[in-house]
C-alpha cells in the first residue's frame, strides 16, 4: 500500500504577530498537515516562528524547511531543537540542508566552503544532534526522537539521507549557472535521483518518507500566462517542458489532482510541500485528494 499523502506549506513572508498567527490558522483550516519555515536571511527566524505557529494551531506538525547547516553551531542547534520541540508539544520536524546561497553566508560573516566542506559540516551536525538529543542533556525534547528531514540531490547528500533521515526531501532542482539559483530537474533526471536514493537505502529496515518541494501551482485552463515568468528564467524550457516538470502543477483541477497521484505512483512522493504563494491555490487539490482517501 502507498503511504498516505501529507501536505506541507512553507511560509516565506515575515509578518507581525497577529498576521503570522492568522496565516498559520488558515493553513490548518485548509487542511495542511505541516506548517514549515525556511532558513534564509530576510525571512522569519525559524524557531520563534514555529513556537508562534504552535500557539495558534492544534493539529499541524511544525518543521524547518530546511535549516542552512552552515548558519548553525551543532551544540547550540541542539538546544534550539530541544526547546522548540518541548514548547510545541512534540510537534517539531527538523529539516536540514547544506545551504546553497553564498551571498547569505558572506552577509552573515560565515564561511561558505566547498560543496564537500558543506556536506561534511552537515554530517557532523547530524551526528552531534543525534548524540546530544539522545544523551539526557538538558533541555530535553518532548519526543524520544525528533523526526529528521534532509534535503538532498547529489550522491553524498543522498547517502547521508539514506543513513539518517526519516524524511528524504528532494528539491527537484540542481544548482543553477548563476550564483544562488536553481534549475529544475526533468522527470527522467528525478527518476534517476530517486532510484539512487533507493539503492543507497536498500538495507534500511524502514524506508524514508519521500518529500518533493513543488515550486508552482496553478489551477487554470490556461497555464501559459502563469508559467511565463518560469519560462523567462529558464530559457531552455518550452511550455510543454515546463508543464512536464515534476515541481510544476499547472492545469485544470482534475489534471492537477491526477499529477499529484502520479508523483506518488511514479516516484513515491507521498509528502508534498508547496510555497506560501500557492497555499490557497493548492487547497482544492488537497481537499479533493483527502476526499478520495476517506
Amino acid at each position: 500500500m502507498p503511504r498516505p499523502f501529507r501536505f506541507g506549506v512553507n511560509l516565506l513572508t515575515p509578518a507581525a504577530a497577529a498576521e503570522w498567527r492568522a496565516k498559520c490558522r488558515r493553513a490548518e483550516e485548509l487542511g495542511y498537515d505541516v506548517i514549515l519555515v525556511p532558513d534564509h536571511l530576510g525571512m522569519v527566524a525559524p524557531f520563534p516562528a514555529l513556537v508562534a505557529a504552535a500557539e495558534a494551531t492544534e493539529r499541524p506538525r511544525l518543521g524547518t524547511f530546511v535549516l542552512n547547516a552552515g548558519f548553525w553551531n551543532p551544540t547550540l542547534l541542539a538546544r534550539e531543537v530541544a526547546t522548540t520541540d518541548a514548547l510545541t508539544g512534540g510537534r517539531l520536524e527538523l529539516g536540514l540542508g547544506t545551504g546553497y546561497v553564498r551571498a547569505e553566508h558572506e552577509t552573515a560573516g560565515l564561511p561558505y566552503g566547498s560543496p564537500r566542506e558543506r556536506v561534511d559540516h552537515l554530517r557532523r551536525t547530524v551526528a552531534e544532534l543525534d548524540r546530544l538529543l539522545g544523551s539526557g542533556h538538558q533541555p530535553r525534547p518532548a519526543t524520544p526522537r525528533v523526526p529528521l528531514l534532509i534535503g538532498a540531490n547529489g550522491d553524498r547528500m543522498l547517502r547521508l539521507t539514506a543513513e539518517h533521515a526519516d524524511i528524504a526531501a528532494f528539491t527537484g532542482a540542481r544548482a543553477g549557472s548563476a550564483p544562488g539559483t536553481l534549475e529544475p530537474l526533468t522527470a527522467e533526471e528525478l527518476d534517476e535521483r530517486v532510484a539512487r536514493h533507493r539503492e543507497l537505502s536498500a538495507d534500511r529496515a524502514e524506508p524514508a518518507e519521500l518529500n518533493l518541494l513543488i515550486q508552482l501551482v496553478a489551477v487554470t485552463d490556461d497555464p501559459e500566462p502563469v508559467l511565463k515568468p518560469l519560462l523567462e528564467r529558464q530559457a531552455q524550457l518550452t511550455l510543454d517542458d515546463a508543464l512536464a516538470l515534476p515541481v510544476v502543477l499547472a492545469g485544470p483541477l482534475e489534471d492537477v489532482v491526477a499529477r499529484v497521484r502520479a508523483l506518488r505512483e511514479r516516484f513515491g512522493f507521498s509528502y508534498l510541500t508547496v510555497l506560501e504563494p500557492c497555499m490557497e491555490t493548492f487547497a482544492p487539490v488537497l481537499e479533493r485528494l483527502r476526499a478520495e482517501s476517506t
